[in-house]
C-alpha cells in the first residue's frame, strides 16, 4: 500500500492553497475506532460507531477499515447477504477481493481499485478473498463505506461501478508534499471517477513526514478525516490525530487541514488518511442490519421481499459458496432490533 502512486509527484496538477478570505473547518471531535468482526469473521476498525458522531456523518452511514495480516487458510470474506436502500463503496489498497451480485455486477478489486455498488431496490452479493490469498496468506488493507440514498433513489435499480486504480484522479498539494487521490467528488477544479446519487467526496491522502495539506471542501457538507496509518494533526489549530482515529469537522468553512507528524513508521513512509463526507440528505433513517430505509414499514417490507426471493437469486455456478441463511429475526420481524435514527439533522433541522 498504496498501490496507486506516481514516480514524480511534482508533475501532478496542484491543489491551490486556500484564498486569503477562505475559512478553515474547525475540528469538533476526534474519536477512536471500535474493533469488530464482520462477514465470516474478518476484522474491521469502525470509527463511525461512536454515537457522538452520528448526526454529523450524513449522508455517510458507516466507515469500516478492513485490515489484517493473514496466515494461510485464515482469510475470510462476507458470504451471500442482502442490501437495500444505500450504496457500498469498497476501496482496496492491499489484498484481493472477488465480488459477485445477483444483479450481474461484480469483479476483482485490488491494487487501488474501487467497487461501487448501488444496492437500491435490493440485491444479494458476496465479497470473498481470492483463492491465492486464502491458500498463501498475506496482507489485506482497505475500507468499506456505506452511503445513504435519498428516499427518491432507495428503490432505484441496482448498479455496479468498477473503478480501476489507474483511473483515479491524482493531484498534489500546493507544496508538493502530499499525494491526493480523488475517488469520487470534486477537489477544486478536479473530479474523481465515481458517480454518486448523493453528492460526496472520497479522497485518499498520502502525506510525507511533516507535510501539511489544505483540501477545499464545500461549505455545509459533512467532512471527516480518518487515519489509516500514521499520526499527525487536523485543523488549523493542530488537533492530534492518531492511527485508526477519525476527526469530525464543523460544517462551516471552506477547507480541511491535515498535517503529518515529523516521523512516520508505516511501510509507505507516509501518513495515510481518508477524507470523506458529502451533502446532507436530512431525511429520517430506519436502519436494520443490511437494510437502510426511511420508515419501519419499509424495513418490514425489505425483510419480506428478501425472504420471498424478490431481491434476486444466487447466480448459477455460485451455489457452492457459503451462503448465510436468513437470521431468525428476518423470519419474525418486530419492532425490536429496528434502529430508527431521528436526530435533528434527519428531520431537516439544525446544521
Amino acid at each position: 500500500m498504496p498501490a496507486v502512486t506516481t514516480p514524480d509527484i511534482l508533475a501532478l496538477p496542484r491543489v491551490d492553497a486556500p484564498a486569503v478570505e477562505a475559512l478553515p473547518r474547525r475540528v469538533g471531535v476526534v474519536v477512536d475506532s471500535q474493533r469488530a468482526l464482520e462477514g465470516a469473521g474478518f476484522p474491521v476498525r469502525r470509527p463511525t460507531a461512536d454515537p457522538r458522531v452520528w448526526d454529523a456523518l450524513d449522508p455517510i452511514l458507516m466507515l469500516d477499515h478492513m485490515i489484517a495480516a493473514y496466515e494461510p487458510h485464515e482469510a475470510k470474506g462476507a458470504p451471500w447477504h442482502p442490501h437495500r436502500g444505500f450504496e457500498t463503496v469498497t476501496y482496496l489498497m492491499d489484498g484481493v477481493f472477488v465480488h459477485t451480485d445477483s444483479h450481474g455486477g461484480g469483479g476483482v478489486i485490488a491494487d487501488g481499485d474501487t467497487q461501487w455498488m448501488t444496492a437500491g431496490s435490493g440485491l444479494l452479493h458476496d465479497e470473498l478473498p481470492s483463492e491465492h490469498l486464502v491458500m498463501n496468506g498475506g496482507e489485506f488493507d482497505g475500507i468499506q463505506m456505506w452511503v445513504n440514498l435519498p428516499a427518491r433513489a432507495k428503490m432505484h435499480a441496482p448498479r455496479y461501478q468498477d473503478i480501476k486504480g489507474q483511473g483515479l484522479t491524482l493531484l498534489t498539494s500546493a507544496d508538493g508534499g502530499t499525494l491526493i487521490r480523488v475517488i469520487a467528488g470534486r477537489i477544486g477544479e478536479y473530479e474523481g471517477p465515481g458517480s454518486t446519487f448523493s453528492p460526496i467526496n472520497l479522497v485518499h491522502l498520502s502525506l510525507a513526514p511533516g507535510a501539511q495539506v489544505r483540501v477545499p471542501w464545500v461549505p455545509g457538507w459533512s467532512g471527516m478525516a480518518y487515519s489509516l496509518h500514521g499520526d499527525g494533526f487536523v485543523g488549523d489549530d493542530r488537533r492530534p490525530l492518531g492511527e485508526s482515529q477519525m476527526a469530525v469537522f464543523s460544517k462551516d468553512g471552506n477547507y480541511l487541514t491535515v498535517e503529518a507528524a515529523g516521523e512516520q513508521h508505516h511501510k509507505t513512509g507516509a501518513m495515510e488518511v481518508i477524507l470523506f463526507g458529502g451533502e446532507p440528505i436530512r431525511e429520517p433513517v430506519a436502519r436494520y442490519g443490511p437494510f437502510v430505509m426511511n420508515t419501519k414499514e419499509e424495513i418490514y417490507q425489505a425483510m419480506e421481499d428478501f425472504r420471498s426471493g424478490r431481491m434476486g437469486q444466487i447466480p448459477a455456478g455460485h451455489e457452492g459458496r457459503d451462503y448465510a441463511p436468513a437470521p431468525e429475526e428476518f423470519n419474525n420481524p418486530s419492532n425490536q432490533g429496528c434502529e430508527i435514527l431521528f436526530g435533528p439533522q434527519w428531520r431537516g433541522e439544525g446544521a
